[in-house]
């Protein structure tokens, strides 16, 4: 009886712990984070220590990597237990069979003078039997790098860094085109120096299926920064965080769920990673352990890239690997106006009437959930009760000089009329029985059927007139799901949005030509497919300031193009907020307000509608400005709304801001985040700055500004030319035959940007100013342009 007493204990024990595991690999509740980091301190795991260099090919960069085996144990004293790593044998029967410390390959690739790859497995890989979607091609080899042999390793140096590997213990060393170590592999012995044990460089076979997961480890330096990541609404500064890169619905900006992760990040020390896969991602950015930079990847390999430079370097090489945006419609650069939501033909001909006859410039109505006979059932059918002739309703607005745009969602309830279409005809996501995982079907966009059935859907909605589509939700596709391409939702959650928004704009491109989108969720690529907005904020001082910080995340991450709702989404908007965020919305590449009704600002005070008319104004007037500098940002996979320090990596100072922006080049933006304040600290780059609205002239620094009439402070840079047209109701009336260069500078020649519609690429435009009069001093569109040279003192 003892005995079989003890063997029901093992057994307990034993289901115990692999029940543990199992919930350890998986969120608690549907769509919620997916944290990596509990698998890599579990006693019940088996850990591989990158630990020597067993072969190495200087000529192919192709190697082999052998890995110590470890495990957690318990260590004690003085009334304090730790958990520590420690070597142990193989526990495989037989053991001839199964290596106790495997030796695995590994690969050094260089892809241009910037950017370097490396590879490594954890076992057996099969062929692809797709190319990557995260990439626009398979990146090409970069033969300038020049090999060397040194003491106990290999060198590779380029003109822009060097590139070491030791071989034991081994290690990867990355410096600068100066020689300064920027970061490098966690060995086990670099954590001698600590009584904490820390996680090296690793991967990690869980007892419960063997599944195995990457953790790629780096050293982190004193005062180094972290940033990108995708839109994470945290702290910009990314140092002592931990990051979940899982797609999740966060229902707000004021948590660490993030509509859109991207499995990027850059540092202030000169480089940047991208971390090639569509796995779960847990990055612990010091968070654990202060000089450890652990990225525990859930993919079975590992393929990382590694860019040098400043932060414009680093963007530029990141987005010439996954792809740059491409230039938005002009259209797309007007005012959005929305609401959830526009009911019936007859709310769209109205809101678009108010816009005109208040003297709005707008140039897209938005219809949000309510298009459909039933509110949010997204059948693609306009209400046939409310909507009497919805063709001619959308060639009626866009006569009017507004575009149509409409809301829809991939996942269908069961009382949708096509939900028993898509589940008999097989284009949903399937559970490991082949029934559904959710309550709804869910479009599977692996499957070639599913995307000729979906996108003929939104095809007829094109091809009536709709410029446009929302591509909203698309965060929750089942991580237990069985996709049509063999794969589980482990690999194909977080891929789910790029396939998304691909699929959209694709079939938006052939119909209308233009690849536009709108859309809440990404992973890495999806900025090939703007636009994407910052989905549901909360209505709040707080929400407006996180939103902001998400605004900027994304753009350090790849993405040149974003919006956000102005007001907030989750509850009316007190007027307020509304007059200060407006504003804010307003300053940004891409405007809409959307929200809980109202959103007009013909519905709040007369004071309010006229501030909103004039900050709208003023954008339409500034399109040459915010056309040229979306041009430009465009080709090199900068952000048109970027940190101060991606204009200013030399100022300390920039690095600190997560509060401001730069609306391009030339532009820096300070919204007013608090509840009855006009006023703010503001912090200005090194430099001279002019007050947009009063045209007082400012030095760098730390300085406390009013918001003036339009609750935001604005500043141009010293020396910059702003070019402006005379103002339109929409941008199809903009006059492009004539264009004002307003110089910002005090004497001698300022600079800005022009691009004008249809125009092959921009053009540099200088202007001399000599007291009181300004010069242009060269036409580079010989006399096809009127242009009216002044100053700032004199607009």
């Amino acid at each position: 009886m003892q005995k079989f007493t003890k063997k029901i204990l093992v057994l307990l024990s034993l289901l115990s712990s692999v029940t543990m595991t199992l919930g350890q690999s998986g969120p608690a509740l549907q769509n919620e984070p997916f944290d990596l980091s509990r698998d890599f301190r579990d006693f019940t795991n088996t850990y591989f220590l990158a630990d020597s260099l067993a072969g190495f090919n200087p000529t192919t960069g192709q190697g082999q990597l052998k890995w110590r085996r470890n495990q957690y144990y318990p260590q004690h004293a003085f009334n304090n237990t730790m958990a520590g790593i420690h070597k142990v044998s193989g526990n495989e029967f037989p053991g001839i069979e199964y290596a106790a410390d495997p030796v695995l390959p590994f690969s050094i690739e260089f892809v241009s003078p910037k950017t370097i790859r490396i590879k490594a497995q954890t076992g057996y890989v099969a062929p692809s039997t797709e190319p990557s979607l995260m990439l626009v091609k398979e990146p090409n080899k970069d033969a300038s790098w020049v090999y060397s042999k040194i003491k106990n390793g290999h060198q590779y140096k380029s003109a822009f860094g060097t590139v070491v590997i030791t071989e034991n213990p081994w290690a990867i060393e990355i410096h600068d085109a100066n020689g300064k170590l920027l970061t490098k592999t966690r060995h086990q012995v670099d954590g001698k120096t600590s009584f904490t044990p820390s996680l090296p460089f690793s991967f990690v076979r869980r007892a419960a299926d063997y599944s195995r997961s990457v953790a790629a480890v780096f050293t982190l330096s004193p005062d180094e920064k972290i940033f990108g990541c995708g839109e994470s609404f945290t702290r910009l500064n990314k140092y002592g965080q931990k990051v979940n890169l899982y797609t999740t619905d966060p229902n707000g900006v004021e948590t660490n769920g993030m509509y859109k992760p991207i499995p990027f990040f850059m540092s202030s020390r000169g480089y940047g990673m991208f971390m090639h896969t569509s796995s779960p991602i847990t990055c612990d950015f010091g968070a654990t352990f202060g000089a450890s930079n652990a990225l525990l990847i859930g993919d079975e390999s590992l393929d990382l890239f590694i860019f040098l430079g400043e932060p414009k370097d680093i963007l530029d090489e990141y987005t010439n690997i996954t792809g740059k945006a491409s230039m938005p419609p002009l259209w797309s650069f007007g005012l959005w106006m929305s609401r959830i939501s526009y009911f019936s033909e007859q709310d769209g001909r109205t809101v678009a009437k108010q816009l005109r006859d208040y003297r709005i410039p707008s140039d897209v109505i938005h219809f949000d959930t309510g298009w459909f006979e039933t509110d949010w059932r997204c059948d693609y059918e306009f209400s046939k009760n409310r909507f009497q002739d919805p063709v001619k309703m959308i060639a009626d607005l866009k006569e009017q000089g507004f575009r149509t745009c409409l809301w829809q969602l991939p996942y269908f309830v069961p009382k949708n009329e096509l939900f028993s279409e898509i589940v008999s005809k097989g284009l949903s996501v399937k559970n490991a029985k082949g029934n559904l995982p959710y309550e709804d079907a869910v479009l599977d966009f692996t499957n070639k059927n599913t995307i000729e059935w979906y996108q003929n859907k939104i095809g007829n909605l094109l091809k009536m007139g709709v410029s446009v589509i929302k591509v909203d939700f698309g965060e929750a596709a089942p991580l237990n799901g069985i996709y049509s391409n063999g794969r589980t939702g482990f690999y194909e959650h977080n891929l789910y949005p790029l396939r998304y928004n691909k699929t959209v704009a694709d079939i938006t491109k052939q119909i209308t030509g233009d690849n536009i989108i709108w859309a809440r969720s990404t992973w890495a690529g999806s900025q090939r497919y703007p636009l994407h907005w910052g989905g549901d904020a909360e209505a709040s001082d707080m929400g407006m300031e996180a939103q902001l910080r998400g605004g900027l995340s994304i753009g350090l991450s790849g993405f040149s193009f974003w919006s956000h709702d102005a007001g907030g989404f989750a509850a009316q908007t007190p007027e307020d907020l509304y007059r200060r965020w407006a504003p804010f919305g307003l300053f940004t590449s891409h405007s809409r307000c959307h929200g809980q009704p109202p959103k007009e600002p013909w519905a709040y005070s007369e004071k309010f509608l006229n501030t909103f008319r004039k900050v709208a104004e003023t954008k339409y007037k500034l399109m040459p400005y915010i056309y040229a500098q979306a041009k430009v940002a465009s080709e090199k996979g900068l952000p048109m709304m970027r940190a101060l320090f991606v204009e200013f990596p030399e100022d300390p100072g920039a690095w600190q801001i997560e509060n401001e922006y730069l609306l391009g080049q030339d532009l820096l933006v300070a919204p007013i985040f608090e509840t009855g304040s006009n006023e703010r600290n503001v912090y200005l780059p090194k430099g001279k700055w002019i007050d947009f609205q009063t045209n007082k002239v400012y030095e760098g620094g730390w300085h406390k500004m009013g918001g003036g009439e339009f609750s935001i402070v604005v500043l141009v840079k010293d020396g910059a030319v702003l070019p402006q047209v005379q103002l339109a109701q929409s941008t199809a009336q903009i006059d492009w035959s004539t264009i004002k260069l307003v110089s910002y500078a005090t004497n001698g020649v300022a600079t800005g940007k022009v691009y004008l519609p249809n125009d092959s690429q921009w053009q540099e435009v200088s202007v001399l100013i000599k007291g009181k009069k300004t010069q242009l001093l060269k036409d580079p569109y010989n006399q096809k342009v009127k242009w009216n040279c002044v100053s700032f003192l004199e607009k």
